[in-house]
């Protein structure tokens, strides 16, 4: 292949290099020389064009390009026609890419001229998803190089392996303190992961954490045709000789692993009975966010086996995101160990639907709204109280003259709810655990509540957000980990951290209470006087 410079008539068969624009004249990148383009580019005055010509042996960009989609072209996969020295492959049903790392290897080792791109492997995609790629570099290639790349290819270097597994059978296993909500949520988030596969759970089973019941149960399901069984454990996993892995092997099925080196995800078992595969989830496939349990369960219900040795070679990659919910080392080293909890008092606000006057100083059984909080708050478990103010502060810091409390202005009050949030934060004591965050307009709040929000915050089981809920709805006040002060710091105007609670669901510990505490806040002077007359 020839590249370089060229005067216009010598340039005749060549195809240009790089765009060319000069006055009216736009010569685009790939164009093939021709009568009329001299004829254009000498009206223009171009001199001098860099192109490059095929040589004998060489075959064109495009050419190339679809020679070695359509040879690693498998089952399943559709091949688009080449363009640019490009060709792209499509999914031609819905199912899970298979790919030959080293077939894909060895393509992209013949020459720096061609690439082969794919999507990770065993990745499940829709129908008409695009799954790799071939490009070649230059605008040709000698033709031996595109036929070592074909050879190299071999056979199916990629391919579709379609959804075959429709029934799926699952067990949830009980203890007490688990929450038929739990089980709910942990059906509806399965039962949307399965759609995508055209599956749908066939059956379910709440069963004691019990061996016997466990293996009648998976019995059970198996009868009615399920062609996968999910169990998911109120304990996790703790051996193999446990409940879920003992209940398998009760019914004559096998443990051909346990563990993987995904997380979130360390805890799967797949064991199979009669043929059909039983996977004992981890707990975070209760979650609808990806993790380790969405890689083995697509595999299967593509009818791939997934080996041992396939299991051990996630571990690169396998880190999937923090899990908020991990413990960390202790801070503190008493009894109360990650429980030294700081309250903040909201007191900044500018209270305009009040219609004017500061609903923070206005009286109820002839004490000020803010202090009432305020005492609540030292009355309660948390080790210490900071108040943030900044419209009127003067006034509002006096109406809490004589309290144990810190103040901390926020000069950005009128910005909205979330400088205070952070204005807050900002002052926690490092050796706080945590930070519960009251409003100084609710004045249904407890020292009784608070405490309850402390007394349910236990890291080291995961309950890193405590939240008071009646009637399935959330209230306030919220207690926070220290965990989540960096994202608290990035709030911004009057929006809160509803969408925080939402994106890390599986850290939130609900906290049941009772009539209207958690959710009665003084914007208006008629909840004013409602709150007075109650």
């Amino acid at each position: 292949m020839k590249f370089g410079p060229a005067s216009p008539a010598d340039a005749i068969g060549g195809v240009t290099v790089h765009t060319l624009r000069q006055g009216p004249l736009v010569l685009k990148k790939g164009t093939t020389i021709g009568p009329a383009e001299v004829e254009a580019l000498d009206k223009a005055g171009v001199k001098e064009i860099v192109v490059v010509r095929l040589e004998e042996g060489d075959v064109s960009e495009d050419e190339a390009a679809a020679s070695i989609a359509q040879a690693v072209a498998g089952e399943g996969v559709n091949v688009e026609r080449a363009f640019t020295g490009r060709a792209n492959l499509f999914a031609a049903q819905a199912g899970v890419l298979v790919v030959d790392r080293a077939a894909v290897d060895r393509i992209n080792g013949v020459d720096e001229a061609i690439t082969f791109a794919t999507l990770s492997a065993f990745k499940p995609v829709v129908e008409g998803e695009m799954i790799a790629t071939v490009k070649l570099i230059p605008f040709g290639v000698e033709a031996k190089l595109r036929d070592a790349a074909v050879a190299a290819a071999g056979r199916d270097v990629l391919r579709i392996a379609p959804f075959v597994i429709k029934r799926v059978g699952v067990v949830s296993t009980l203890l007490p303190g688990l929450s038929p909500k739990v089980i709910d949520k942990t059906l509806r988030v399965t039962a949307e992961r399965l759609a995508p596969a055209g599956a749908s759970i066939i059956a379910e089973r709440r069963v004691p954490h019990d061996e016997a019941a466990l293996a009648s149960s998976i019995r059970e399901l198996l009868g009615l045709g399920a062609e996968l069984v999910i169990v998911f454990g109120a304990s996790a996993i703790a051996d193999r000789r446990d409940v879920i892995p003992a209940a398998i092997s009760e019914i004559g099925g096998a443990i051909e692993h346990f563990g993987m080196p995904v997380d979130p995800g360390n805890l799967l078992l797949i064991g199979s009975a009669g043929g059909v595969p039983v996977l004992g989830a981890p707990g975070c496939a209760r979650s609808p966010v990806e993790n380790g349990f969405d890689w083995v369960l697509m595999r299967l219900l593509a009818g791939l086996k997934v080996t041992r040795a396939e299991i051990t070679g996630l571990g690169v990659g396998g880190l999937l995101m923090e899990i908020v919910t991990r413990p960390q080392p202790r801070t503190v080293a008493d009894t109360e160990a990650n429980r030294n909890v700081t309250a903040i008092v909201l007191a900044a606000g500018r209270s305009t639907r009040m219609g004017g006057p500061n609903k923070l100083l206005a009286e109820i059984d002839g004490k000020k709204l803010v202090r009432i909080v305020a005492e609540q708050a030292l009355a309660s478990k948390a080790t210490d109280v900071i108040v943030v103010t900044g419209h009127q502060a003067e006034l509002v810091e006096q109406a809490l003259a004589g309290l144990n409390v810190n103040f901390v202005r926020n000069p950005d009050f009128a910005g909205g709810l979330a400088s205070s949030v952070k204005a807050g934060i900002s002052a926690v004591p490092d050796s706080a655990d945590g930070a519960i965050v009251c409003l100084g307009d609710m004045p249904l709040i407890s020292a009784k509540l608070i405490d309850q929000l402390i007394e349910t915050f236990a890291p080291d089981r995961g309950h890193l957000i405590a939240v008071p809920v009646s009637d399935g709805r959330r209230g306030n006040p919220v207690l926070w980990s220290r965990r989540f002060f960096k994202e608290l710091m990035t709030l911004d105007g009057d929006v809160g951290a509803r969408h925080l609670i939402a994106k890390h669901t599986e850290a939130v510990a609900e906290v049941p209470v009772e009539g209207n505490s958690a959710f009665l806040d003084i914007d208006t002077p008629q909840a004013l006087e409602a709150a007075r007359r109650s």
